[in-house]
């Protein structure tokens, strides 16, 4: 894999069209700044109820987008990331009205996890409080069989998503169905889709329990016999992406994107430089994604301490809130159907008030941050909050998933911000420097991250009292670069 940033994209959102349009885009509008890209779920349907994180069909490209071989020519010349959806796929799934109309006569019946299968003798009101789930009301839902029996079926996330039960012979057969999939199309990095969910075990909480750390295990071994590399997608305390760290290949560093607002927001690093003194290094590094900002990352939990106390984090927020005007305030939590209780819902750009200056210091730290960068189309292109979507679709996390087409991405190129981070961008990508030793330093109201290699050096030094940053960067052949971001935002 490239140590070059990627982009993350759903295909017809940033095209109006399929993956050939895709790849027109990349090769031309976009041409130099990604050698990788992480396709958002591309299979049948593209439009559930989910964004594409339903499935009924893993294994079937969307046809509205093109076919199997779209992908590999995407794969000839770029990084392919593509999601394998572990824990759970669509209730309009063929598997599961089987299930519906024959239920345990159905061939089917063990690809899915019931109540009774991990409670055999009933679930207690303590085994009922300890499981973990990331939206408020029961993780069961209750179907009727075609012959009037009812059953109470897994459900995590919604009532369209129908828990897979990944012990069973059949969800086995599944999931390496899907990875021979990924396998003769080109894709070589997997994002392990909630993962941290897929196990559960009476008495615990059902989430990232060892347990799962040995089906990550065993699932990534798999992957890497075959070529490909894995990401480990959890949102959790800091200290259990640590873990994990040690045991994928590759996890998200979600702390880093309420970090950096905290710090720009309070112009008081140490939190931050507390993080990446410990921050895993085999990580992606995201500002925003198709999901929301995430919080749990850097707060308490369980007792545990986190990289913000809750008074900070509370400014963090509500800060956000005030900066979008209210509307990440519409999008989250309660206000939105899809109620996250650990995310905001809100750009990236929107929660920096649309401070050019301000986005481009963020992108900056994330580039020299440890770990491969991507970058999330919309964050790109710097599209602010999309409220008409919001309003239509009353899905929370829509605020931040334009539609957009060529025309659209033709347009907000020429906007300064996003000259600028273009820039920015080329500059990461073309630097050696970033394959050698980083180091940090930091005072009160400084920051400067470095980059050392045999050949090369790059430092980002920040100002977050004056606003500014100095970009200073040394060639193979001793030549000394210094890039302001101030300049590069005022030439752009």
């Amino acid at each position: 894999m490239k140590n070059q940033v990627q982009l993350i994209t759903y295909v017809d959102r940033i095209t109006n069209a399929g993956l050939k349009e895709l790849k027109a885009l990349l090769d031309d509008e976009l041409q130099g700044l990604f050698g990788g890209v992480h396709l958002l779920p591309f299979y049948f349907p593209i439009d559930g109820s989910d964004a594409g994180f339903d499935p009924i069909d893993h294994v079937q490209v969307d046809s509205r987008l093109g076919n199997w071989d779209d992908v590999k020519r995407i794969g000839d010349d770029y990084d392919i990331m593509a999601d394998l959806i572990v824990n759970h796929m669509s209730a309009e799934s063929p598997e599961f009205k089987d299930v519906l109309k024959h239920g345990k006569q159905s061939a089917y019946w063990d690809l899915f996890l019931t109540k009774d299968k991990v409670f055999p003798e009933g679930l207690s009101e303590q085994d009922q409080a300890a499981i973990y789930r990331p939206r408020p009301g029961s993780c069961f839902s209750t179907y009727t069989l075609a012959d009037g029996s009812t059953e109470e079926f897994w459900t995590t996330f919604t009532r369209n998503q129908i828990d897979i039960d990944v012990h069973s012979a059949a969800g086995k057969d599944y999931l390496n169905r899907v990875l021979a999939r990924f396998d003769h199309s080109k894709v070589n990095l997997i994002r392990l889709d909630a993962a941290g969910y897929a196990i559960k075990k009476p008495g615990t909480s059902c989430f990232m329990i060892e347990e799962s750390f040995e089906f990550v295990d065993k699932l990534a071994q798999q992957a890497n016999a075959l070529g490909m590399t894995t990401l480990a997608e959890i949102h959790s305390h800091h200290m259990t992406q640590v873990e994990i760290a040690k045991r994928v290949d590759m996890v998200y560093d979600f702390a880093l994107p309420p970090l950096i607002l905290h710090t720009l927001f309070s112009q008081d690093c140490q939190a931050l430089t507390h993080w990446l003194e410990m921050a895993p290094r085999n990580c992606i590094t995201v500002l925003d994604t198709h999901d929301g900002i995430g919080i749990i990352d850097v707060g308490p939990m369980d007792g545990l301490r986190g990289l913000l106390t809750e008074n900070q984090i509370d400014n963090l927020v509500e800060t956000i809130h005030g900066n979008s005007k209210g509307e990440s305030l519409q999008a989250t939590g309660a206000a939105a159907s899809n109620v996250d209780l650990y995310q905001i819902n809100c750009t990236y750009y929107d929660a920096l008030g649309q401070n050019d200056l301000d986005y481009l210091m963020a992108r900056a730290i994330q580039f020299f941050a440890p770990g491969i960068p991507q970058v999330y189309y919309a964050g790109l292109l710097a599209i602010p909050n999309d409220m008409a979507l919001l309003n239509r679709t009353h899905v929370g996390r829509d605020i931040n998933r334009p539609y957009l087409n060529r025309e659209k991405v033709q347009q907000a190129m020429h906007k300064p911000v996003v000259k600028a981070l273009t820039k920015l961008i080329k500059l990461r990508n073309s630097s050696s420097a970033f394959d050698g030793r980083f180091t940090m330093a930091s005072a009160e109201r400084t920051l400067t991250l470095s980059w050392t290699a045999a050949d090369s050096q790059a430092s980002l030094t920040l100002d977050f009292a004056n606003k500014d940053g100095q970009i200073i960067l040394l060639d193979k052949q001793g030549k000394e670069t210094q890039v302001s971001l101030s300049k590069l935002l005022a030439q752009a």
